[in-house]
């Protein structure tokens, strides 16, 4: 994915932000300046000073759901100035507007629920060997979280996103570093979240927003910024985890870098819908102009008269496919010279030519390999193993399944990968389709059967992330579990009850969930 954290420029004086238009490349309008050291120390603290109203539950939860409503109420502007600066269409933006106000909702749910709260008491039992003293847990927030927006998604995964979302409902505020891509949007959205604080009784600085790269550099070295969560590329989530990590006191930061998402088509599957398949590929491998983190950049495909088919059926698709453009200059020159570089490779053909087009838009198509070539390690074919942002896939003729498995060990970690299999493999618990999928779950956070893994459920089971570099941590930036990203767990021992806080006490005055000596508990009424 890309970031604009590959560049590594800095900027020695605040450059003024401006709004571009992706389109023409025009500027739209300044929307101010980027922060300076002292800006950045100021909503740093001013979003600990408001900490202490997030504590309240029903205080956060009203703040969610507020954020809901106040983001509806500005739908018209806020998808109108998104697609003015990222070029998403605005039907795309309403559906992911859509689902940012739903994750806020869900993730209200979760706090008024109270069950990421994790309590656990075990009484004391003298009895026990060794004697058992009372114990009681649960989770508290680790305190500021620094955001970083992504260029791809300008609201899912950016200011009122499901970083922003899951660490309000942990009881954490928040400070966004917004995305050079979409100021405005990021602006607009701010204010929403800052009304919705106000309107639950809480400090509008529980959501603090910066622009500028060295914003974000100060941000991340903070002393009292608590942990960090980052959507963007391999290069600038390293670069700041290796920040997060270098601190006196280094701290949890939970990134999502680059996914190549492979896809394994077998010999049966290729056999009997070729046509269906190739075209699903190119439906999923062009959503908004390949920049979907999780889309399928590796391909395998049997070679043979089926793998021919499906090939044919992908060009078929794609040769229809109208130019994109994509989020900023920066990417669509990236792109153009990641497909010239890969395309260049001894025998890699495009059967349909991605690249730069007319009019500042960008052409998709696929790159084709044979797949032993993908096996030796420290060799060029390395490159067809790295994600490279933009509506472009690479498929990898097999002609023997092993050459599959030679290539996957060359693989880092992914968000998906995905098995389209036959009818009666899908019948087989030792056959070809169960061995491809225990070989793939070493590989990626989620794995799909039959489906394409463009477009994120979200969803209490959702699990979006993956082993390194898909991200930096074992956790999820979507689905109910991405709260506890942003808490810890304390426990208190031998504690007499009027010193306990009240999620610890054993009448449960505040009606959580929990386990009381091995059993779990649900409060009266649930």
């Amino acid at each position: 994915m890309a970031s604009e954290w590959d560049a590594q420029e800095e900027y020695a004086v605040p450059a003024p932000v401006w709004s571009v238009d992706p389109r023409t490349g025009q500027q739209r309008e300044q929307i101010g300046q980027e922060a300076t050291a002292a800006d950045v120390d100021a909503a740093v603290r001013a979003a600990e000073a408001a900490r202490t109203g997030l504590a309240d539950r029903a205080a956060r939860t009203a703040l969610l759901r507020g954020a809901a409503a106040q983001l509806e109420a500005a739908a018209e502007q806020i998808v109108r100035t998104a697609d003015a600066e990222t070029a998403l269409g605005e039907v795309r933006l309403k559906g992911e507007l859509a689902r940012t106000t739903g994750q806020l909702r869900a993730f209200a749910d979760e706090a008024e629920d109270g069950g990421h709260l994790g309590v656990i008491i075990d009484h004391a039992d003298p009895s026990a060997t060794p004697p058992r003293p009372d114990l009681r847990r649960y989770r508290i927030p680790l305190g500021v979280v620094a955001v970083y927006a992504a260029s791809n998604f300008p609201l899912a995964f950016s200011v009122p996103g499901g970083d922003t979302a899951s660490a309000l409902a942990a009881g954490c505020p928040v400070v966004v570093k917004a995305h050079p891509d979409h100021p405005a949007t990021s602006e607009l959205c701010a204010a929403a979240l800052r009304r919705a604080a106000a309107e639950a009784g809480l400090d509008e600085n529980v959501l603090g927003l910066v622009h500028g790269f060295d914003a974000g550099v100060e941000l991340i070295k903070h002393p009292l910024v608590a942990a960090a969560g980052f959507t963007g590329s391999v290069r600038g989530g390293r670069a700041l985890f290796d920040a997060a990590a270098a601190r006196p006191v280094p701290i949890p930061f939970h990134g999502e870098l680059g996914s190549l998402n492979p896809v394994v088509i077998t010999r049966a599957a290729a056999g009997e819908r070729a046509g269906e398949i190739g075209a699903g590929l190119a439906g999923s491998m062009t959503m908004g102009t390949g920049q979907f983190c999780t889309k399928p950049g590796l391909v395998f495909t049997p070679a043979g008269e089926s793998g021919d088919q499906l090939v044919t059926s992908l060009a078929g698709a794609l040769s229809g496919t109208p130019e994109g453009v994509m989020l900023d200059a920066r990417m669509r020159e990236a792109f153009a010279a990641g497909v010239a570089a890969r395309a260049g490779l001894d025998g890699v053909q495009a059967p349909v030519t991605p690249g730069a087009g007319g009019s500042g838009g960008v052409a998709a198509g696929f790159l084709t390999v044979p797949a032993d070539r993908l096996a030796a390690g420290g060799g060029e074919y390395d490159l067809l193993l790295e994600e490279c942002f933009g509506p472009v896939t690479v498929i990898a003729r097999y002609g023997d399944p092993a050459e599959i498995s030679a290539a996957l060990e060359r693989i880092g970690g992914s968000l998906t990968a995905t098995v389209h299999i036959g009818g009666t493999e899908a019948e087989e618990p030792d056959g070809e389709a169960a061995r491809l999928l225990a070989e793939l779950r070493p590989y990626a956070g989620r794995l799909l059967v039959n489906g394409w893994p463009t477009g994120v459920a979200v969803a209490p089971a959702q699990h979006h992330g993956g082993p390194y570099p898909a991200t930096t941590s074992t956790s999820t930036s979507v689905g109910a579990t991405a709260i506890e990203r942003w808490l810890r767990p304390v426990v208190y021992q031998n504690t007499p009850e009027a010193l306990l806080p009240p999620e610890l006490h054993d009448a449960n005055p505040l009606g959580l969930p929990r386990r009381v000596n091995g059993r779990r508990e649900e409060p009266a009424g649930r």
